[in-house]
C-alpha cells in the first residue's frame, strides 16, 4: 500500500523522440536536462523508457538484439530529456561496429553540458556479465556515478528478489552507498522511486541536491 509520504504518480504530459543521433551524427546541444539510459541489449531498455513515459511503443522494443545503433533523445514534458544508448554486449554485432558505439557513447558522456546522471541496466535475473561489471567501470571513469536498475523483476519470484540483489551488488562490486532500484515493466514497480530520482538529478533547486 503506497504510504502518504510517498511520492505521487509522475504525470507525463508530452513525450516525443525527439533526436537520432548514428556514429557520425554531431551531437546536440538540447539545453535541457538529459539523463541516460545504458544496458546490454534485451535487458529492457526500450520497456523501461516507455514505462516512464506511460507509453506503450514510443521507445520500439525489439526481438532482435543490438538492434538499437543510435542514440535516441525522448523529449518529456517539453522540460527534458531520456537518453536510450546503444545496447551493448551482443556476439553477432562485429568488432568493428562495438568500437564505433563506443566511441559514440563515449563522445556523448564528454561532450554533453547537459547530462545529469546515467542510469544502467541490469537483469535483475541473472549475475552481472563481464559486460556489465566493463560498462559500471567505465562510466565512472567517464566521471558519473551510475544508478543501477535492476530490470525484469517480474520474473524472479518474491522470495529470489533480495538474494538476487545481493549477487547483482557484489557482482559488480557497488558500494553500499550505490542505489539499486528493482524495476518491472509489467507492473510498473519501481517507476516512481525512479522518477523521483530523474526529477532530482534534472532539477537539484527541487529538493535535496543529488
Amino acid at each position: 500500500m503506497p504510504s502518504n509520504t510517498e511520492k505521487k504518480t509522475k504525470v507525463i504530459k508530452q513525450a516525443e523522440l525527439d533526436i537520432v543521433c548514428g556514429v557520425t551524427s554531431r551531437l546536440p546541444d538540447t539545453g535541457m536536462p538529459e539523463v541516460a539510459f545504458a544496458g546490454k541489449s534485451n535487458v529492457g531498455k526500450s520497456s523501461l523508457i516507455n514505462g516512464l513515459m506511460n507509453r506503450k511503443s514510443l521507445a520500439r522494443t525489439s526481438g532482435q538484439p543490438g538492434k538499437t545503433q543510435t542514440i535516441n533523445f525522448y523529449k518529456v514534458n517539453r522540460e527534458m530529456y531520456l537518453v536510450d544508448l546503444p545496447g551493448y554486449g551482443y556476439a553477432r554485432v562485429s568488432q568493428s561496429e562495438k568500437e564505433k558505439w563506443g566511441k559514440m557513447i563515449e563522445r556523448y558522456l564528454h561532450t554533453s553540458g547537459n547530462l545529469k546522471a546515467v542510469f544502467l541496466l541490469i537483469d535483475i535475473r541473472h549475475a552481472p556479465s563481464a559486460n556489465d561489471c566493463q560498462m559500471y567501470e567505465w562510466i565512472l571513469h567517464n566521471g558519473f556515478r551510475p544508478i543501477i536498475i535492476a530490470t525484469k523483476l517480474d520474473k524472479l519470484q518474491r522470495s529470489q528478489v533480495q538474494k538476487n540483489l545481493k549477487i547483482l551488488r557484489e557482482g559488480l562490486r557497488l558500494e553500499k552507498d550505490v542505489t539499486v532500484i528493482p524495476f518491472s515493466a509489467e507492473t510498473k514497480q519501481g517507476r516512481e522511486e525512479i522518477w523521483e530520482l530523474i526529477d532530482r538529478f534534472a532539477d537539484p533547486d527541487s529538493g535535496e541536491e543529488a
